[in-house]
This record gives C-alpha cells, sequence and structure tokens, in this order.
C-alpha cells in the first residue's frame, strides 16, 4: 500500500517534496526509492505525533503541508492534484474524509500547523471543528479513491470487489485463493 501512495505522490506535480516519518527499515527502503525523505521524529509517537512533528518542522521552513496515510492504494496523481487544486490561497485547511466521515485521509493545510491535528477512527468532524476554532471555513474534497483506506476487514472486501491497477490489489488477489480455503475461525466469547 506505501508503494502505491508513494508511485501517486510523486508523480504528482506541484509538490516539493515527499516525506515519511518512520523507523521502520522496510518502510525507509521504499521511501528512499520514490525520493522522498525519511524523518523519525515522532515516528514512534503514533500517527498523530508523527504528523504533528511534521507539521512543525514544515511550518519552522514556512511550508504548507498535504498528509495521506500509506494506506489508501487507490489514490492516484490526479487525486493529489485534484486536492492540492481545491486548496485556497493563503491561510487554509482542505480535506478529504474517508468514505464513512469518520476518518481524514488526506489534509493539506497552510501553513502547515496552522490546525492542531489530532488522528483516529473519528477524526474528520474534531478536524472541521479545529479548523473552524482558529477561524477557517474547511474546504471539503470527497473523493472515492482517497476515501477507501484499508483499515478493517470490511474496508478490504470494498477495495477487491473493484480491480486496480496497485501493487495491493495483484498482491491480495495473488493470494484470493488460498485465503478462501483457509479454515474460519470462530472466538467464543
Amino acid at each position: 500500500m506505501l508503494e502505491d501512495v508513494l508511485e501517486a505522490l510523486s508523480a504528482a506535480g506541484g509538490l516539493t517534496g515527499i516525506v515519511v516519518v518512520t523507523v521502520e527499515p522496510a518502510a525507509t527502503a521504499i521511501a528512499l526509492r520514490y525520493g522522498a525523505k525519511v524523518w523519525i521524529d515522532g515516528a514512534r509517537d503514533g500517527h498523530t505525533g508523527a504528523v504533528t512533528v511534521a507539521a512543525h518542522q514544515l511550518a519552522a521552513k514556512g511550508s504548507a503541508m498535504l498528509t495521506m496515510p500509506g494506506d489508501i492504494p487507490r489514490v492516484t496523481a490526479a487525486d493529489v492534484a485534484h486536492v492540492m487544486a481545491a486548496h485556497p490561497a493563503g491561510a487554509a485547511f482542505t480535506i478529504a474524509p474517508a468514505w464513512d466521515e469518520r476518518g481524514s485521509n488526506a489534509i493539506l493545510c497552510s501553513p502547515a500547523d496552522l490546525v492542531p491535528l489530532r488522528f483516529g477512527s473519528d477524526s474528520f468532524f474534531p478536524h472541521l471543528a479545529a479548523a473552524r476554532a482558529v477561524g477557517l471555513e474547511p474546504t471539503i474534497v470527497r473523493n472515492d479513491s482517497i476515501a477507501l483506506d484499508l483499515d478493517e476487514a470490511a474496508e478490504l472486501a470494498r477495495f477487491m470487489k473493484k480491480r486496480s491497477r496497485t501493487r495491493t490489489w495483484e498482491l491480495l488477489d495473488r493470494h484470493r485463493a488460498e485465503w478462501d480455503r483457509a479454515p474460519a475461525v470462530v472466538e467464543a466469547q
């Protein structure tokens, strides 16, 4: 999934760079193959901690920040461009929600640390409120490819219903038959 996301970001125009916050060696190797910088500060502090540290570092350089998770494998360069094109000039906050409007699957914030971010299974509406609390009316971008993150089995099933030219779909499809043959495990309560 990370490769699919990095491929889309690296093909998107208008980005001044890509940063992956991680201490994981495999993720570092993938990031470097796509020309991304790897930062370790905040990497052990979960999604919110990693993005917060990156936002502060980017803001110190006068930069905006587009943050996307590594589990939205259908995202394309055109989807990234769509989010960037929707973002107003100046101080602004643009967000693309998850399919269920619970999660936040893309956020573009300028300056990078203008809005405090807190990720989790219910982050979309709190992010809207956080933007409004600093005087911004959020721009909401609805995008089916960005909206489908793969956090739960139901989302994985939804992802597999529609063939895509992603590494993620190809890998899962290759193993589908073996998973279909696996015995079901039922947990007693």
